[in-house]
């Protein structure tokens, strides 16, 4: 029993298996093999290599955005004159990464807390019953006070009077000089894997040349200064249309970059993408186009609280960062040659599925792969193990 337990241990430890292979001659069978192996060779090169880059380990960045509009802007409303410049027609207040440049408005000067009538076509009456006290409707501007006007046939309404007339939008929009607005962008990222920061203000762009310069993607790519006309065109948009009602335009910097060059290499590449907006005729069809919301002045004129409300038309910017740096890295390289190797496998199993079952001569070929030796011939006295199949 020892001598058997040690047999065991010395064949366990003191012994190599290793495939049997057969070598066969046939053309068929040798050039689907070679397709195969052809096909993998060519999707680890070409696919896993070249293409998705699988030698390389990933990051994606952290980023932050700095923005400032620059330009002037002039109306003429009712004979009264205005200059309306980056602190007016900028909402909210300027850096933020998401903003809108007011080009279109309706104003509503010096209203107050008080009853007076609505609008014609908003909550129209023929009697007192038809304006329930207290109620409010989502089309009106207040709550109903119960009193039908009778001049203009419309509930009377405890609201900020005179309450807002946004029936006709001016046409032209009132701030078609936002069309030479300029944007300046400020983006730094840092991919904090590699160790390495970045910003859009790359090598050769000093004080003098953003001084002078203009955004265009061929003549001047990384210029950060943007005419906000030009953003609208690249963006598929008509600018007299969209600001008349409004839209948004999204701003993509793109940071892709491959750190096994230089990084002075890694610079960022600008797009522009219409969100939504009143882009085309066809869109007067919708149930609602362009963007707008309002904003409201408040101030004391012998001490009773008025406001002006503007409902302001404009064209929101979104500035959305996209990145992603790549980098050699050996993990990923051994992975991606790992799994490659592997499968070159399908070739042989290919194969064997073709010789040992499609073609005439499939007996034979087996016999040839496969030696079998039926343990029950085999002398009982010998203690030799025997090997019910062999590869």
């Amino acid at each position: 029993m020892k001598s058997h337990i040690s047999n065991a241990l010395s064949d366990f430890f003191f012994e190599y298996e290793t495939p049997r292979q057969v070598l066969v001659r046939n053309r068929r069978v040798g050039i689907v093999c070679r397709l195969i192996q052809a096909g993998v060779l060519a999707y680890i090169i070409g696919w896993v290599f070249i293409y998705e880059k699988g030698y390389q380990s990933t990051d994606i960045a952290v980023s932050s955005v700095f923005t400032k509009m620059k330009g002037v802007g002039y109306t003429t409303i009712n004979g009264e004159e205005k200059v309306w410049d980056e602190v007016d027609y900028v909402f909210p207040p300027q850096g933020d990464s998401s903003f809108v440049v007011m080009t279109n408005f309706i104003i509503t000067e010096g209203q107050k807390i008080g009853k007076c009538p609505e609008l014609p076509g908003t909550l129209d009456c023929s009697s007192d019953a038809d304006c329930e006290g207290g109620r409010f409707k989502r089309t009106g501007h207040g709550h109903m006070t119960g009193v039908c006007v009778k001049a203009n046939k419309t509930c009377e309404v405890l609201a900020w009077c005179p309450v807002e007339d946004d029936r006709n939008i001016p046409d032209p929009a009132l701030l078609m000089s936002a069309e030479n607005y300029t944007l300046f962008i400020k983006n730094s990222v840092t991919f904090p894997i590699f160790d390495i920061s970045r910003s859009n203000l790359v090598e050769g762009l000093d004080s003098e040349y953003i001084s002078k310069c203009l955004h265009d993607p061929k003549d001047a790519p990384l210029c950060p200064i943007f005419r906000l006309g030009d953003i609208v065109k690249l963006s598929g948009f008509n600018f007299e249309t969209i600001a008349k009602v409004g839209g948004a335009i999204g701003i993509v910097i793109d940071w892709t970059c491959n750190l096994d060059v230089d990084v002075k290499h890694c610079r960022p590449t600008y797009s522009f993408h219409g969100l939504y907006g009143n882009a085309a005729e066809t869109d007067k069809a919708r149930a609602s186009v362009g963007y707008n919301f309002r904003y409201a002045k408040h101030y004391l004129e012998d001490k009773v609280q008025k406001r002006t409300l503007l409902k302001v038309f404009g064209i929101r910017l979104d500035i959305i960062v996209k990145s992603l740096a790549r980098k050699f890295d050996i993990i990923p390289t051994l992975t991606a040659i790992g799994s490659g190797v592997g499968i070159f496998g399908v070739a042989t199993v290919v194969c064997d599925l073709v010789l040992l079952y499609l073609l005439p001569k499939r007996a034979y070929y087996k016999n040839m792969k496969f030696k079998s030796t039926d343990s029950h011939k085999q002398d009982p006295d010998s203690e030799a193990c025997s090997t019910v199949t062999e590869k």
